[in-house]
């Protein structure tokens, strides 16, 4: 009897043990986001648990053969995959996981297969865990298309378009084909940002790239680079895909404005640049480099036109980078020297002054011409340290000869339309002539008509105190530019120098003759002097003189001297 209750009440405690764990795993069903499917091989019997009505709230398992009812309610690529997953055969396990997109063609499942076998290795049970993915995979969607195309113009990135670049290469070289690179810029696009914000420029940026995604096949790629920069390549470019066609029906679309979704209208002109393999390039960064360069070359000829790579324009842009470099490292190191061109009176042959140059000397002892490092200084703001230590050692100079020479000489100096438009510049002239104590009478600043262009007013307002203080005002390549005597009424100038190409035609050519005397005519009258530079010959020097010039610079009076040359010449007036 004794042992009889202790079988009952063993039985008990065991009953309890179970409805705990059973509660417990009820528990754990009811608040998972997880469902289960259980599948018992000896009983063939089939259990469905936790969160199923989410995955599969119409299909009802009670049996071996309802599991087949779950085959259509993924998408129809993934149904061999999940059937393998679910393996309804007493085979053990032969997927241990895998990933299905079920039919609504938004949930993503991640399914997981865990089998339990006996001590002979065969399969008893089997759990198919479901687990709902589609955050995680949309967010790694997201990543990859972050990764791959512009968020702005849904082109591809320039990361993604090297990739597909290079891909054609390979191509093209096995099947010794053509590929084109085209790189395109809006042209002026930053008036667009400053004048009407970056808003409307993003929105400019959209529209012209979904209108050349347009262009997009399978043998064409477009990318948007950065900001107002996007590439095209072509493969095997021919027919509608040649770049001459596309090309054709960008500036087609380009001559009808851009509608803002403000209901503004923007027009725009590009500029592009197209290199070739293999000819440009062989290698696919080298290419897009060379259709960059070729597009800055178009750029600087004028804008809105297209530029076709050759090896000049790879060669010139190469000795710009070559010198930008070296320009760099001698404005640290202040690697210039200065020559002094004496200028003349003409008849009396009295000597009126000197113009400073600029020499550089690289470190590899080639002379480099200003011609080439002056407009590169210009562009990269190196002029302003260049054009302040000009300034500066050209009067210092002068200031040390006006002490051991008693001459009356002027000092012309040019000045770069940067240095004209920095807010220190008239304080920092009228600072250096007091600092080596030269009289402001005695220095005479060169302008062309570039200086004047882009802000006519505020320059005109510096060299009117300039001139106020008794600096001399000369305006220099009279002639060459667009609107000389439109100028000539508003600018306080002392001087005009007749520019060398005049010169050099006025013997030959009566037109050059005729400009040339009207000029010196005008002057007089205006009571301006005048100074023709580039006089090499002493028919030119007759001439000029016979017409009233007042002034020559040329190599038929003096060449650029080095400042030793100079002091002997000064001392030869004592």
């Amino acid at each position: 009897m004794e042992e009889l209750r202790y079988q009952v009440d063993l039985l008990g405690a065991m009953n309890q043990k179970l409805e705990k764990e059973e509660r417990m795993l009820r528990l754990v069903c009811d608040t998972s986001s997880n469902a289960f499917l259980y599948m018992n091989f000896e009983e063939k019997e089939v259990k469905t648990l936790a969160n199923w009505s989410f995955f599969f709230p119409d299909v009802e398992i009670i049996n071996m053969k309802d599991v087949a009812k779950l085959y259509s309610k993924v998408e129809e690529r993934y149904v061999l995959p999940f059937k393998e997953l679910l393996n309804l055969e007493k085979t053990g396990i032969s997927i241990s996981s895998g990933v299905v997109r079920l039919a609504d063609g938004k949930t993503w499942v991640e399914c997981e297969v865990s089998v339990v076998y006996d001590t002979h290795k065969n399969p008893t049970d089997k759990v198919i865990r479901f687990k709902n993915i589609s955050k995680f995979k949309n967010q790694n969607e997201e990543l990859t298309y972050m990764a791959y195309y512009d968020v702005l113009t849904g082109l591809y990135n320039r990361n993604y378009f090297v990739r597909h670049l290079a891909d054609y290469v390979r191509k093209a070289e096995d099947e010794k084909r053509i590929v084109a690179v085209m790189f395109i810029d809006i042209d002026d696009f930053r008036k667009i940002n400053d004048g009407l914000g970056l808003v409307v420029g993003d929105e400019v940026v959209q529209q012209f790239g979904q209108f050349l995604s347009t262009f997009k096949s399978e043998n064409v790629i477009v990318s948007h680079f950065n900001a107002d920069i996007y590439c095209i390549a072509i493969y095997d470019p021919r027919g509608t895909r040649s770049v001459e066609h596309i090309y054709k029906v960008i500036h087609e679309r380009i001559r009808t404005p851009f509608v803002m979704s403000t209901g503004q209208e923007i027009t725009i002109s590009v500029s592009a640049g197209v290199a070739e393999y293999p000819e440009a390039a062989k290698s696919t960064l080298e290419l897009i480099n060379c259709a960059e360069i070729v597009m800055f070359k178009a750029k600087g000829s004028g804008k809105n036109a297209i530029q076709y790579f050759d090896a000049p324009i790879l060669n010139d842009f190469l000795q710009n980078v070559t010198i930008e470099n070296k320009l760099k490292e001698a404005v640290f190191n202040q690697n210039f020297t200065l020559n002094f061109q004496p200028q003349y009176h003409v008849g009396t042959k009295k000597l009126r002054g000197v113009e400073a140059l600029i020499r550089w000397r690289d470190n590899d002892g080639a002379m480099i011409s200003p011609a080439l490092f002056i407009p590169i200084a210009e562009k990269n703001g190196t002029i302003v340290p260049i054009g302040s230590w000009v300034l500066e050692e050209s009067i210092r100079t002068f200031a040390e000869w006006k002490r051991n020479y008693s001459e009356n000489l002027i000092l012309s100096l040019n000045i770069s339309a940067i240095q004209y438009r920095r807010h220190e510049f008239v304080n920092m002239i009228l600072g250096m002539i007091r600092k080596y104590n030269v009289s402001p009478e005695e220095i005479e600043l060169e302008i062309t008509e570039s200086v004047l262009i882009e802000n006519f007013h505020e320059v005109v307002e510096k060299l009117h105190v300039l001139r106020a203080h008794g600096i001399r005002i000369s305006l220099d390549d009279f002639g060459t530019g667009y609107s000389s005597l439109s100028y000539l009424k508003g600018l306080p100038i002392d001087t005009l120098k007749i520019d060398k190409s005049f010169i050099d035609a006025m013997l030959t050519d009566e037109n050059a003759r005729v400009i040339i005397e009207s000029i010196i005519y005008m002057v007089r009258k205006l009571g301006f002097e005048t100074v023709a530079e580039g006089v090499e010959s002493k028919e030119q020097y007759e001439y000029l003189e016979g017409i009233g010039c007042d002034c020559i610079q040329g190599f038929f009076m003096g060449k650029p001297m080095p400042e030793n040359e100079i002091q002997e010449l000064l001392s030869e007036l004592i």
